[in-house]
């Protein structure tokens, strides 16, 4: 298949944001009398761009680019543990702020890779059925509507897998819920720029593509 240059520049803003959302998600930031990691400010970018990915191209075309950030992601995890791991020079003496900023515990590694996948995939999957369930009309309910469920179980499932057993049961449930509504209130206030952007990719492509036989299976990466 031959990718548009459109195509191509999207998705490298899509690998972008996740791979800096996840390097900068380590400052936490002050919301109001909420706390939150300042990732909030890019990683909604992601969902945005997986909408416009999946309304357009479909959900087959969203599924590979789902995995492919989730190995760029991985490639640049991989580089920074071994850049951490070897031997700092003698003069070096910023060893702990780069462990500090860059050598995030593997609990949170893994709890941030499992939440990704889980959401993006949930988000593209509602998405794509909701689209043949309204034939194609009413393009701002899809996108808050797969954003709510795929945010809100991205948000669930990091918390919970990060921060169980060391954070109090209502702490967990706060902190969840404040990432899932300023990451939903982020897709509804970008409503106007999603539907500006797949207006232009569905003229410029010349593709609509409507899931209705589509196999859902995320592992599906040859359809």
């Amino acid at each position: 298949m031959t990718y548009s240059s459109r195509f191509v520049a999207i998705v490298a803003i899509f690998v972008a944001s996740l791979i800096a959302s996840n390097i900068i998600a380590v400052k936490l930031v002050a919301i109001g009398s909420q706390v939150v990691p300042a990732a909030v400010i890019l990683f909604p970018v992601t969902y945005i761009i997986g909408d416009v990915l999946t309304e357009v191209y479909g959900f087959a075309t969203a599924r590979r680019v789902i995995w492919l950030g989730f190995l760029c992601n991985l490639l640049v995890v991989a580089a920074i543990w071994a850049a951490g791991a070897l031997p700092a020079a003698g003069f070096w003496e910023d060893g702990e702020a780069w462990a500090t900023i860059l050598g995030q515990a593997p609990r949170i590694l893994a709890a941030s890779f499992v939440a990704y996948l889980i959401g993006e995939f949930t988000n593209a999957f509602v998405l794509a059925k909701l689209k043949v369930a309204t034939e194609g009309r009413h393009l701002w309910l899809r996108t808050i509507g797969s954003t709510l469920v795929g945010q809100g179980l991205d948000s669930a499932v990091f918390i919970t897998l990060a921060f169980a057993g060391t954070l109090p049961t209502g702490a967990l449930v706060t902190a969840v819920v404040t990432q899932w509504l300023a990451k939903s209130a982020y897709e509804a206030a970008a409503t106007p720029l999603t539907y500006a952007a797949v207006g232009w990719l569905k003229r410029t492509e010349g593709v609509d593509v409507y899931d209705r036989d589509t196999r859902f299976n995320p592992i599906a990466l040859g359809d």
